[in-house]
């Protein structure tokens, strides 16, 4: 039972990267505002000064949407990788199905690094987007994206007896 619990937890994870990745691509022109609106520093009350400035060229813009969402297929493709990996293992002995993790968990750890490294240190820390609403509520719904890749790192990254 604990196998096949494991094997939905990847599968839903791969699902949350994929459908947050279309979401992106269906609301593209809001996705680069969004970002936009980060990179650009505006708004910024608290902490007014920044260690970097502003990014407004759209070029760079663009760069940033396309490797955020193709960083987020990548995870939900190598995650749903690890979950059919799992799956077709999970009735093997535990040396086997313990082989059977490797790409669900570089998947999520991908996903960590989305959510963590790009929203979470890049954003957060050094684009202080947690300075305007809509950065704050971006930055509280990466962080929530996170702990689910690690919550789901954590139990796989678990040996299996």
């Amino acid at each position: 039972m604990i196998r096949t619990l494991k094997c939905v937890f990847v599968l839903l994870l791969a699902l949350m990267c994929l459908l947050y990745a279309l979401q992106n691509i269906a609301n593209i022109d809001a996705c680069y505002g969004a970002i936009a609106y980060v990179l650009s520093l505006q708004d910024h009350i608290v902490y007014p000064n920044s260690i970097i400035p502003s990014i407004t060229n759209g070029t760079i813009v663009w760069l940033a949407v396309v490797v955020i969402i193709a960083t987020e297929i990548l995870a939900g493709i190598i995650l749903a990788k690890g979950a059919f990996d799992l799956w077709s293992a999970r009735r093997a002995d535990a040396a086997t199905f313990n082989r059977a993790k490797r790409f669900a968990l570089l998947g999520a750890g991908i996903g960590i690094i989305v959510w963590f490294g790009y929203f979470g240190v890049f954003g957060g820390s050094l684009m202080q987007m947690w300075q305007t609403q809509a950065g704050a509520m971006s930055l509280n719904g990466a962080f929530q994206y996170f702990a689910s890749c690690v919550f789901v790192w954590l139990l796989l990254a678990s040996r299996d007896d």
